[in-house]
Parts: structure tokens; sequence; C-alpha cells
């Protein structure tokens, strides 16, 4: 299990508009991510409904996990989500 804990960027946290462009960049992985709320239940990085369930607001830590049998492209993968979150982009970038 590869582990990332990261500072969400966005101001409004992981709501409408940033929790969309979260999802998307999630699914786009192609390996299985969780995304939970520091000390929380994980839930599928890659459901909408999933992650506003959340409620993760702007500043808070969360943590992003994958369980994907290839160790390289769990660390790709969540490498470039924290680069999101972190960050708080405004849209999807074209590398994620």
């Amino acid at each position: 299990m590869v582990e990332r804990r990261v500072t969400i960027g966005w101001a409004e946290g992981l709501h409408a508009r940033p929790a969309s462009i979260f999802v998307r960049a999630a699914t786009a992985t192609g390996v299985p991510v969780t995304v939970a709320r520091a000390g929380g239940a994980p839930v599928n990085a890659a459901s909408m409904l999933a992650v506003l369930s959340l409620g993760a607001q702007g500043g808070e830590e969360i943590v992003l996990a994958s369980p994907a049998e290839e160790a390289q492209a769990a660390e790709a993968a969540l490498e470039r989500l924290a680069r999101l979150v972190a960050e708080g982009l405004d849209e999807l970038p074209e590398t994620v």
C-alpha cells in the first residue's frame, strides 16, 4: 500500500468543481486510489459522491492511498494527485 498525505489547496475544499477535477484525475490514473480525511475511513477516489461525502475543507490534510500491485504505478499516480490537490489547480492538467 502506497500512501501520501497532502493539504488541500482549494479554498472551498473537495466540493463541487474541485471534487470533479479530483475524481477525473483519480479515474485517469488507471490504478485504484482511495482518499480519506486524516484519521477517517477511506473512500473510492473515483466516486464523486464518495469524495463529496468526506466534507474535506480547504487547508485540511487528506490521505491518498493505492493498493495497486505495481508500486511504481501507484507512486506515480499518487504523486500526480497530491500535486493537483496541494496546488489547488483550477483545471485538470494534461499530465494527470
